[in-house]
This record gives structure tokens, C-alpha cells and sequence, in this order.
């Protein structure tokens, strides 16, 4: 059964479907752009690997900073809890690391082995780990400040967007940033209620651009992988929508899968 949503589906945001869809992205889109660009382009997997402390899905809004402690006995109040020193230790939860694996893409031109393009579709660990935004971030700045073109992908509404001046704002966005035309970029905007937009993948300049079809990409993937099957859609998405999507998600649903 197809998604009920007519383009980005809220619902694949949820942590333990997003890392599955993010991975399947990247392998659908590489499949999509190798035909259009061979015999001049190859389009290459790679990936980054480090170590990450995510928060708890219910603090999937921000990052928080927070040592959670314990008595070996029994929870104090805040009024009967110790000033300075205690009789006995404490238990205390420190952050626990996580190994993290991001895949991206890499556009090659053949002949000269320059990457051209760089395709990133960001992770929940992009936005919400200190460690995986700031690793991101780093990689961002020094494509910005080359000849290799980005093509940066927001499905993801937890968190806070990558810094860009920008005067709108909604859900999702794509942005396209062409080294040539550097600092301005093109930025597509979308919401929960629309389908995402077709946007080209930059190539050296005065060649044709290929156009990313991501609804179709996604809504493939999501009907080859049963996400019908696992996801429970009588229950809100993580993150929340807001009040107004809400409503109009309740009675999409309703319509869709009555």
C-alpha cells in the first residue's frame, strides 16, 4: 500500500525508520543518477563513521545537556536532596556513545577523477548530537569553500536547520549550491501537505542537469519496503506536527485508510 501523504511522510522521521530510509535513499538515488550520467559521471557511496550521544526520542527536539543522578537507596525530593555531601555514592548515568555510520553521495566526473557534486541527505544525528553536527558542519564548510557543488537534503523536522540566511522557513527544504554561484544557493521549500519538489543535480557548467524526482524515489521505497506494514498511523508521528498539520493529518488519515 502506498504512503497516504502526498510527499514526505511524517511518520518515516521516527528514529529506527529514519536511519533505514536514509540508508535506502542514498542507494534509490545513486540507481536513479547512474544511467542519466553515464558515460562521463560515476556516482560513488561513501560513508563516515564516529561515535555520538544521542538524546532520548522524547527530547528529540533539541539537545539537551543533562546528568541524570540517583540515590543507590531510593529517589530524594529536591527539598530532602543533600547540599554538598552525602553518606554514601550515588549513581549517576553519563552519556553512553553510539557508533554512528552516515552514507552520502560523491558525483565523479571519470576522466579526471574530480568530484564534482556532493550529495548529502541529513541524519538525525546532523541535527540533534553535538558530535554529528559539528563533524557535519565542518565537511559542509569546506565544500563550501571549494569547486565542488552541494546538494543538501532536509527530511528531517527534529532539531535545528544548518545555518543559512534564509527570511522563509517551513518543515523540510533542499538546497542547492552551485560553486559558481556561491555565497547564493537555491532552496526548496516545503511542508508536510505538498509534494517535494524536483530540483536539478549541478554538473560542470554548460551540461545538462539531471532532475531528482524525490517523491517518486521515496514513495517507491517506502511501498518495496512495507512501511505500511510496521507503521502505526493511529498514533502521532515523532516529532509532533504542528496544531493546524495535525488536524489536517487526522482527517487525511481517515480518508486514506478508512
Amino acid at each position: 500500500m502506498p504512503t497516504p501523504f502526498s510527499g514526505m511522510d511524517p511518520y518515516l522521521e521516527q528514529r529506527g525508520f529514519w536511519e533505514q530510509v536514509h540508508t535506502s535513499l542514498i542507494v534509490d538515488i545513486q540507481r536513479f543518477l547512474l544511467p542519466l550520467l553515464r558515460p562521463h559521471y560515476h556516482v560513488a557511496i561513501e560513508q563516515r563513521t564516529y561515535l555520538a550521544v544521542l538524546p532520548p526520542a522524547e527530547q528529540a527536539t533539541g539537545i539537551p545537556d543533562v546528568l541524570v543522578v540517583s540515590s543507590t537507596k531510593e529517589n530524594l525530593s529536591a527539598a530532602a536532596a543533600p547540599a554538598a555531601t552525602t553518606a554514601g555514592p550515588l549513581l549517576a548515568e553519563l552519556p553512553l556513545p553510539e557508533e554512528i555510520t552516515e552514507r552520502y553521495l560523491e558525483v565523479r566526473h571519470l576522466e579526471t577523477g574530480q568530484v564534482v557534486t556532493v550529495i548529502e541527505i541529513l541524519s538525525l544525528t546532523n541535527k540533534l548530537s553535538r558530535e554529528g553536527r559539528e563533524l557535519y558542519e565542518t565537511k559542509r564548510l569546506k565544500v563550501l569553500g571549494s569547486l565542488t557543488h552541494l546538494v543538501e537534503i532536509d527530511l528531517i523536522r527534529a532539531g535545528q536547520s544548518l545555518p543559512m540566511k534564509l527570511s522563509a522557513q517551513n518543515d523540510y527544504r533542499i538546497v542547492v549550491s552551485r560553486s559558481h554561484t556561491r555565497p547564493q544557493a537555491d532552496v526548496y521549500l516545503f511542508g508536510v501537505r505538498g509534494p517535494i519538489p524536483e530540483f536539478p543535480i549541478p554538473l560542470h557548467p554548460g551540461e545538462t542537469e539531471p532532475v531528482l524526482p524525490l517523491t517518486q524515489i521515496l514513495h517507491n521505497l517506502y511501498d518495496q519496503g512495507g512501511y505500511d506494514l510496521i507503521i502505526d498511523y493511529r498514533r502521532s508521528p515523532e516529532p509532533p506536527l504542528s496544531a493546524e498539520d495535525a488536524v489536517w493529518a487526522r482527517q487525511l488519515l481517515a480518508e486514506k485508510l478508512s
